[in-house]
């Protein structure tokens, strides 16, 4: 029962892991999951270019790439890419900090972990999205 964190391609130092462990762990715990292993690596637009086209096939940035590695339904393993370019940008887009940025990308990861879809219909994208927001209240 591990939350990880490495980077990859970058030397972003991840802040407040205590916290970001915690609030992972409440997310896991509130949808009824139970965590296995999620590995949260930071790395920079040129690896997750990398990684998108080689096992999405798709030829763009993206801010996140999540992996399931699930054994079962009620299991959280999986790895979460993250790009600190994107997060910097949409930090800027959004106007919030970097952290609140990166948090919120590590929970929605995390959603696609316990089984949400954001790609899906959407009413199943809002349902997603609202979770997101409302785990990423008890951050702040």
């Amino acid at each position: 029962m591990n939350i990880n964190f490495f980077t990859e391609g970058t030397n972003y130092a991840i802040k407040d892991k205590r916290a970001i462990r915690n609030l992972i762990n409440e997310v896991i715990l509130k949808e009824k999951k139970q965590l296995v292993n999620i590995n949260f690596i930071i790395t920079d637009d040129e690896n997750m270019l990398k990684i998108n086209e080689e096992y999405l096939h798709h030829d763009t940035y993206t801010d996140t790439i999540t992996f399931f590695y699930n054994e079962k339904k009620k299991e959280v393993n999986g790895d979460i890419y993250i790009s600190i370019d994107r997060i910097r940008e949409n930090a800027k887009t959004y106007k919030t900090s970097i952290q609140k940025e990166l948090v919120r990308v590590m929970i929605h990861g995390t959603l696609h972990l316990c089984g949400y879809e954001d790609k899906a219909e959407e009413d199943k994208k809002n349902k997603m999205i609202i979770k997101q927001e409302k785990y990423l209240e008890s951050y702040n």
